[in-house]
């Protein structure tokens, strides 16, 4: 039996399908040139694809992390409980 933090594995599971699907829709809606632009569109169409690289290095970076936070979960150990058996004091009759 794999002891497992599920706070951690289901975090780090959200963090690796947000970051992948991010990055599909940013792969699917990535900014393409025409012939003949002029030289203003041409630098807002290379500041744009800029601006898509950039994103999809921060959702690469996230799901990265997220993949980290599953390993992570795979090697945490819950806390014990301090003192582990309970003992219990029966009062005097009186």
């Amino acid at each position: 039996m794999v002891l497992v933090d599920k706070k951690i594995l289901v975090s780090g599971i959200v963090m690796v399908a947000f970051g992948l699907a991010i990055t599909v829709y940013l792969d699917a809606t990535s900014p393409a040139g025409r012939s003949g632009m002029t030289e203003e569109e041409a630098l807002d169409l290379l500041e744009a694809q800029q601006q898509n690289q950039d994103m999809r290095l921060l959702s690469g970076i996230v799901a990265g992390i997220g993949f980290l936070l599953i390993l992570i979960s795979f090697g945490a150990r819950r806390k014990r409980k301090e003192g582990g058996v309970k003992t219990i004091e029966k009062k005097p009759a009186t």
